[in-house]
């Protein structure tokens, strides 16, 4: 791996230089590309370290294996094989592919192994036979036999490629999470083994929906049906048409790919009866190919991107009878690759990678790399199609040897030009698309290992007799029952209802539901699961996507007041509290002017950073960010006390909701805003209510979300004494008054959760009882955990956030550790609510339910989910399956 990088650049440069002749020309060939594939090759391989790992961008004490078996498929395919040595030489002789594909390496602990992750043991199988080694003995496993163990032979999930425990003790704390890409390779690994398992064949075909396309999940609906294939509670997995009029089966085209190269590798190992659902496959991909030639994959990551472009590609090419296509995808692929002509741009060192989409390769050329795994994982992908090998021949090994070219090219390495003679032979690559999909930006991080690959919040039920040891802890410890750190497991689909752990990735789709889970858990890991990478939200806008923080920072405060997924919290909050994104968030770097600042992203990162616990290695720096945002806050207050925006994309709106933010923010200081509560309490309209925006100076009545949001700002205080009986001693008459007015008017009936939610969560904040609200509430989590905006009827990430306070029956000021708490609790002195509060609430089922985090969520959906002051305008970032 420390080759000599100017002799490596001047190889790859000559290389490019003809692979891109064609693409200059305008006369890309569907033909394989083996100069742009092996240049890419050589720059995944030097981004290996010298055991041939890769760093896992979600933390944890493992690397990331999935996308070193990317790596290793991708440099296989362009004939490099060498390049991938290191990986298979720590997989297999090292011994270390177990840690992938059981939770050995996880829990570091062997007991663990009798823990099977369905996906990854197929994807083991895929890269053992891919390297040359033998499958039924690496890493003294046999990888053949764990694959078809891993094939459920009954039950609802027969035929599915599924996680699961050999242990029977460990049984009840498995969630079987395994997805469409886990059973493609399941296909894919055994065919090149010469076996095709007809029930995992026949289970691949039921996630093809009639219209030609693959979804990516598994998902359990209500039947009528009796036998063995529905589950105690009723429920069945759905084929991919059952699902598709109940919102569960979107396209998805990184599956489709990878589907369609399942379904031809069956077929050569003697399938029979797949002409028609490969024609199906090839017609669907065909017909939703865009304009720029590129495809794009399934859910959030709708636009075109070289990683779904790379699946396809690769797959349309071994089925044939798409020749125009696959040319045209191959240049889409070529137009995101560091070409020899950039050698004097920001990305001179970086010659044969290729990026996510064409327009982040063009804007990395001024900005820089930046993520790197974002690179390797878009590479791995599109390498596969530019050396049009199928998977089934790479399983095979049959790899077309490379072109012999020589070409002579001059290079300046600081001193006079040189001229140096290459010849292009490959030496690397093979890369599997398979279990890894590199999914766009703006789709959560996808890994059919989805337990081996946690991001640092994983939590793993401890089994029983067993010294549990989790992943970043250096010590066993005994548990004598078994207790996930996060009540946010579903149950099993075996229909037990008891509580599974599972792994915090993503699923944009309902799964199995999960009736006996805790509410606030369910939605917890709902809302988890939509965080890309781990740790933020992303919106797609114009085909860019981009980190939106906003939604980000209201997600993090749902799960605070949830009380769930702890460890995803504190890894939110501290990527919103990294400069990069509090420049981004709260003063517009990038696309704003010097000197602007916006107050309700200062606040709500000061509410943000009030939830962490300060450890010694991080308290300076937080209390240097808390500093900053505190001064920065005050310094947007005018004497009226008015918080102003500065800047182009400043906002204008001045509402209540983002008023009380700050007023928030600054109590949690322990200052005293007067001017501010003040001003907010001059807006207060005639029945009690608040208007929406600052602007309005007088009205008869107002907004319930604005109410709600006024409630909890008149009645902020620090952190500190429990709530005080009657009004605190500091308190004015016209406070007091304001907030007791308010908390009456209250009583209004609506259908949208967002709004009962900031409602209950406002009621809450001054001590009433919202318990039957949120129990109503409760009951209208879906299957997945999430809650639909209102009509529809499937979950929404906006509406699911806003409804946190409601599930959980209570406000964030309540929330533990949170930096704001109630001040007092109802009644105030000698005056009491005009009704009988608790007793209103409980004639309001569709009304005062519980939550909303951001306080606004619901205004900010209604202004399109993203506003320029809330998103981070920067070159998209992507996700991954691997």
């Amino acid at each position: 791996m420390h080759r000599s990088r100017h002799r490596q650049y001047a190889a790859v440069a000559a290389l490019l230089s003809i692979a891109f002749a064609g693409v200059v020309a305008g006369t890309a060939s569907a033909e394989r590309d083996h100069p742009a594939a092996h240049a890419n090759s050589l720059w995944l391989a030097g981004k290996l370290k010298p055991d041939g790992t890769l760093e896992n961008p979600n933390g944890g004490t493992l690397p990331d294996h999935g996308l070193m078996l990317d790596v290793l498929l991708a440099t296989h395919a362009s004939g490099d094989a060498a390049l991938a040595a290191p990986i298979v030489k720590y997989l297999d002789d090292e011994g270390h592919a177990s840690d992938y594909f059981t939770w050995g390496g996880l829990m570091q602990d062997p007991v663990y192994e009798a823990i099977v992750i369905g996906g990854a043991a197929a994807k083991v199988l895929v890269a053992a036979e891919v390297s040359g080694r033998d499958p039924r003995d690496f890493d003294g496993y046999d990888m053949v036999a764990e694959t078809k163990a891993a094939i459920r032979r009954s039950g609802p999930d027969k035929g599915r490629v599924s996680d699961y425990s050999k242990n029977p003790e460990f049984a009840e704390f498995v969630s079987n999470d395994a997805n469409t890409f886990g059973q493609a390779l399941g296909v894919i690994g055994l065919a090149g083994a010469d076996e095709v398992d007809e029930l995992a064949l026949g289970r691949l075909l039921s996630q093809q929906c009639a219209d030609g396309y693959f979804r990516i999940f598994y998902a359990y609906i209500k039947t009528a049906e009796t036998g063995d294939h529905v589950n105690p509670l009723g429920y069945k997995v759905s084929t991919c048409d059952e699902g598709k009029p109940l919102g569960v089966s979107p396209s998805d085209g990184d599956t489709t790919g990878l589907g369609l190269s399942a379904l031809l590798a069956a077929r050569k190992a003697g399938a029979q009866g797949l002409d028609e659902p490969i024609a199906r496959a090839v017609a669907w991909l065909k017909a939703n190919q865009t304009a720029g030639g590129g495809w794009g994959g399934g859910v959030g990551t709708e636009a075109p991107n070289t990683n779904s472009t790379g699946l396809i590609v690769q797959a349309l090419a071994e089925a044939g009878g798409a020749g125009a296509e696959t040319a045209r995808g191959a240049a889409f692929l070529k137009s995101a690759q560091v070409k020899p002509a950039d050698a004097n741009t920001a990305l001179g060192a970086e010659i044969g990678a290729i990026h996510y989409t064409p327009e982040a390769y063009e804007k990395a050329k001024t900005q820089g790399l930046g993520a790197v795994d974002t690179w390797i994982r878009a590479g791995a992908q599109a390498s596969l199609a530019l050396s049009e090998v199928g998977f089934h021949d790479l399983t095979q090994r049959k790899i077309p040897p490379p072109p012999t070219t020589t070409t002579t090219t001059t290079t300046t390495t600081g001193g006079p030009a040189a001229t140096t003679t290459t010849t292009t032979s490959s030496t690397t690559t093979s890369r599997s698309s398979s279990t890894t999909t590199t999914t766009s930006a703006s789709r959560p991080t996808v890994d059919v290992t989805t337990t081996q690959q946690p991001p640092p919040t994983t939590a793993t039920s401890t089994p029983p007799r067993a010294a549990a040891q989790q992943a970043k802890q250096k010590t066993a410890k005994p548990v004598p029952k078994p207790k996930p750190r996060r009540s946010t497991s579903t149950p099993n689909p075996s229909g037990s209802g008891t509580p599974t752990n599972t792994v915090v990735t993503p699923p944009p789709t309902p799964q199995q539901p999960a009736p006996a889970a805790s509410p606030a858990g369910r939605l917890g890991e709902y809302l988890s699961q939509r965080l890309i990478g781990g740790d933020h939200v992303e919106v797609t806008e114009n085909n860019e996507t981009f980190v939106d923080y906003d939604a980000t920072a209201d997600l993090v405060l749902a799960l605070r007041v949830l009380d769930e997924q702890p460890e995803v919290a504190d890894r939110v909050s501290n990527f919103l509290l990294r400069q990069e994104s509090v420049k981004a968030y709260a003063y517009g770097t990038a696309y704003e002017k010097d000197s602007a600042v916006y107050a309700e992203p200062l606040a709500k990162l000061r509410i943000v950073a009030g939830f962490l616990r300060r450890g010694d290695d991080s308290a300076s720096d937080l209390d240097a960010t808390v500093d900053q945002l505190r001064t920065d806050l005050a310094g947007t207050r005018t004497e009226d006390g008015k918080f102003a925006d500065r800047g182009e994309f400043a906002d204008s709106d001045n509402s209540v909701r983002r008023h009380a933010w700050a007023v928030l923010a600054t109590a949690a200081d322990d200052e005293q805003p007067s001017a501010g509560l003040a001003l907010l309490i001059k807006r207060q309209c005639a029945d009690g209510t608040f208007p929406a925006s600052m602007k309005t100076e007088q009205c008869d009545t107002g907004d319930p979300v604005a109410t709600a949001a006024a409630v909890e700002a008149l009645n902020g205080r620090k952190r500190g004494d429990s709530p005080s009986e009657g009004a605190p001693r500091d308190w004015s008459s016209d406070r007091a008054n304001a907030l007791v007015k308010a908390v009456e008017a209250l009583n209004a009936t609506a259908e949208d959760t967002a709004i009962t939610s900031a409602v209950a969560g406002a009621r809450n904040a001054v001590g009433l009882d919202v318990r039957d609200t949120a129990e109503t509430l409760r009951a209208k989590l879906l299957a997945d955990g999430g809650l639909p905006r209102p009509g529809a009827g499937q979950s929404d990430l906006v509406a699911s956030v806003a409804s946190a306070q409601g599930v959980a029956g209570k406000s964030w000021m309540n929330a533990t550790d949170s930096p704001v708490t109630p001040a007092a609790r109802l009644p105030i002195g000698d005056v009491k609510p005009a009704t009988n509060t608790a007793a209103t609430h409980r004639k309001l089922p569709g009304w005062a339910l519980g939550g909303l985090i951001g306080l606004g969520i619901l205004l900010l959906a209604a202004a399109g989910y993203g506003t320029h002051r809330h998103i981070n305008r920067k070159a998209p970032t992507e996700g991954t399956r691997s």
